[in-house]
């Protein structure tokens, strides 16, 4: 209890929030010094960062260079934590996150330089990332913090046409609509969550040109924290000109399917827009979630059953049925009794599916990259990381199981070991390590929320929240497999965001547990985790 009586933040000189009745609430020592100090260090780079990133463009390979983003961010471990990257590695994997347009986003401070340049993003670069002028943009987030977003738009783009997208509740919303202010600019739309524990958990931005449309879709939320010393990734579109094509992975009509689930006037204004573009170059298929009760041909359109349609159409072949299937993701939900009940029964079967195969084939082994305590604690964040780590200890203790799946996060050939995952990524391994049939990268947490649960004797498909991710298959690259090679020497590897193999958890490790009391050991930050 603080002098003025009011209950300590969780998150004390650390804590991002604004919102009034939240400052009223609790209390937050030393916030305005912590605050200062932030300020002062963050200054040159905040003032520069147009002249810094004017120059890049999504899919070029150049990254900005400002060592700070803008907005409210804590002093974190700024200690350097990687070897330097060999040229010749640098520029290969450039050109493989540009083949792909895969791209991490900037790790500011903590990791050596040549592990971003060229191969990962700033939301400036992708927001500025053409010569053509910026005419409106729509937002879809979790989280939005409206301050730091309109920082990163050039100064004459602040006031243009803004769409916000959200499914925030209570205070939340209130904290929204107060950083709108009068920024009559800024429409906001509100998704519906008819079903109970859903959250609108998409993370896309739709940005509109004079020359054309692009869209990016990414793990990270709109809130400073998430582009700062996270390991996050994101996928640009081609900038997709006046026209009616569409891709051979009917992304545009995925597009707009998705997002017809809104059932919003100001969205349709952006469907409209979708219809008058041109998207054939779009390479990589759209897996999304709308909450609902999906039947018939419709239970096929979202969640796991439209990434177990797609590989089963497209997918890999009859004799990849034994590679491993592979999870990463920041939160694990409420999945069952026992492991066969969900995670190694309906949702394995789609993950597990090959092209033209049957329900009736033997499920391969799973593995679950999830960090350990020691990865949260040794992170560049420190234990702040583990906020965006939501496990908690009653789920755990739900399904322990969980734990015989669990490897840890590692990430030695991006540079982010120490970069805390709020990634979410899904894919296949061949036994020897090197061969990857098909990869996702998604919002998706591990959770029949994010994914859906069948009903009514599998008639129907039940989904919680709203998600979406895209699904890169080798075959739109002229491939028969993606390659992993670290060294990207290998003109067809992949730049996956974690080491592969997998380190699995020794039995001495466990996972992260966000309501859990760490007070026996500091962190990278000297601090402890006191729930």
């Amino acid at each position: 209890m603080s002098e003025d009586g009011l209950p300590a933040c969780k998150y004390g000189s650390k804590c991002y929030r604004k919102n009034p009745l939240h400052l009223k609430e609790f209390s937050h020592p030393n916030k305005s010094a912590h605050s200062d100090q932030v300020s002062r260090k963050r200054k040159n780079s905040s003032e520069g960062a147009d002249e810094i990133c004017a120059k890049s463009s999504v899919g070029s390979g150049e990254s900005g260079t400002s060592s700070i983003p803008p907005g409210n961010v804590q002093l974190t471990s700024d200690k350097n934590t990687t070897k330097e990257l060999s040229p010749a590695t640098q520029v290969a994997l450039s050109q493989s996150c540009s083949k792909y347009n895969y791209f991490l986003t900037y790790v500011h401070r903590g990791i050596d330089n040549s592990y971003n340049q060229g191969s990962s993003l700033t939301l400036y670069n992708v927001i500025n990332g053409t010569k053509a002028e910026l005419e409106s943009s729509c937002l879809l987030s979790y989280m939005f913090d409206l301050d730091w977003i309109r920082q990163q738009y050039k100064p004459c783009d602040r006031t243009k046409p803004m769409t916000v997208v959200h499914g925030l509740k209570g205070d939340s919303r209130i904290e929204l609509l107060e950083q709108r202010g009068s920024n009559s600019n800024i429409k906001i739309v509100e998704a519906k969550l008819d079903i109970p524990y859903g959250v609108h958990h998409t993370k896309m931005m739709i940005l509109k040109y004079t020359t054309g449309i692009r869209v990016m879709i990414t793990t990270a939320n709109l809130i400073p924290m998430d582009w700062f010393q996270k390991t996050q990734a994101l996928w640009c579109s081609p900038l997709c000109p006046p026209g009616s094509g569409d891709s051979n992975t009917n992304f545009k009509a995925d597009l707009i399917e998705y997002l017809s689930g809104y059932k919003s006037k100001l969205i349709a204004e952006w469907i409209d827009l979708i219809r008058q573009h041109d998207m054939s170059k779009c390479r990589v298929w759209l897996i999304g979630s709308v909450p609902g009760r999906h039947l018939g041909d419709k239970k096929f359109s979202f969640g796991h059953l439209k990434l177990r349609k797609i590989l089963q159409q497209h997918g890999p072949a009859s004799d990849a049925s034994s590679w491993s299937v592979i999870g990463q993701f920041s939160s694990i939900g409420r999945l069952g009794a026992n492991a066969n009940t969900w995670l190694r029964g309906e949702f394995m079967q789609s993950l597990s599916m090959t092209k033209g195969g049957t329900l009736s084939a033997p499920l391969p082994d799973l593995k679950l990259v999830f960090p350990t305590v020691e990865n949260v604690r040794n992170s560049l964040e420190g234990y702040q990381a583990g906020g965006s780590l939501p496990f908690s200890q009653q789920t755990y203790d739900q399904q322990r199981y969980i734990k015989s799946f669990m490897c840890e996060w590692r990430s030695e050939s991006r540079g982010r070991s120490k970069a805390s995952p709020h990634i979410k990524s899904y894919l296949r391994l061949s036994p020897d390590n090197k061969r990857v049939p098909w990869f996702l990268m998604t919002s998706s947490n591990l959770s029949k929320a994010a994914w859906g649960a069948l009903e009514k004797q599998e008639t129907q498909l039940m989904i919680r929240s709203y998600e979406l991710g895209v699904l890169f298959l080798p075959e739109m690259f002229d491939l028969e497999n993606f390659v992993v090679d670290d060294s990207f020497s290998d003109g067809n590897a992949f730049p996956f965001p974690f080491d592969l193999p997998l380190t699995p958890y020794l039995p001495a490790d466990e996972p992260w547990i966000v309501d859990r009391k760490y007070a026996d050991k500091p962190d990278s930050c000297g601090e402890f985790w006191n729930t």
